[in-house]
């Protein structure tokens, strides 16, 4: 029985370790990108090595980005322009520092928060030597599967708090651009009465000296 429940203990250290470490493959970041302005993310990739890059523009401007992606010789894997969100799977053909690089350049005014997630290589697998005959064949099934799981649990959370972020951030601009039009019509609703009573002070004074030259 303490055999029994150490082997357990045993594997639920294990499941929570390759847990912690099976993530740390890849680079998520969220970063700010001026206008007129960028950035550019290296990555050392031995070849044959399948990878990934997502990305989505959070806020700013017209939620439109430049990407562009090169192999360790200069070689432009990818490339498009003024995307909100994109996503390029690819397998490195060569051993060596890829870039990959974000540009604003097409804008003067706005700065954008752009949000990328680069994944090199696959997740090393939950237990070693799953493929083996034991008796606890069906936790470690059970494990894989939970594992699984929280990794979708994971991106679905990201994807999520992305779309509250532009969401929020559109919101905010439509905020302000309502405060500036309420100000512009206040502004405008008080000049015209202002206007108004002008012209109307104008009339009697008109007709106040009118009638003061006929009396004489």
């Amino acid at each position: 029985m303490c055999s029994y429940h150490g082997t357990i203990r045993l594997f639920v250290q294990v499941f929570w370790a390759h847990l912690l470490c099976g993530w740390a493959f890849g680079s998520e970041l969220t970063f700010e990108l001026p206008d007129n302005a960028k950035q550019c993310f290296y990555e050392d990739i031995t070849v044959g090595t399948k990878c990934t890059l997502e990305f989505q523009v959070v806020t700013g401007g017209h939620y439109d980005v430049d990407c562009r992606l090169e192999d360790a010789d200069g070689t432009v894997l990818y490339k498009e322009m003024k995307k909100q969100y994109d996503s390029f799977t690819f397998t490195a053909a060569k051993n060596g520092t890829y870039k990959f690089c974000f540009s604003n350049e097409f804008s003067t005014f706005t700065h954008e928060t752009v949000c990328f997630d680069f994944q090199v290589g696959e997740d090393p697998p939950l237990f070693p030597n799953e493929n083996r005959v034991t008796a606890l064949t069906q936790m470690e099934s059970a494990c894989v599967s939970i594992h699984e799981a929280l990794k979708s649990v994971i991106d679905y959370q990201t994807h999520f708090r992305l779309r509250e972020g532009q969401g929020r951030s559109r919101a905010e601009d439509l905020n302000t651009r309502v405060a500036f039009w309420s100000i512009g019509e206040a502004f405008i609703l008080l000049v015209v009465s202002i206007s108004q009573v002008v012209l109307l002070r104008s009339f009697f004074s008109d007709r106040k000296t009118t009638t003061t030259r006929v009396g004489s």
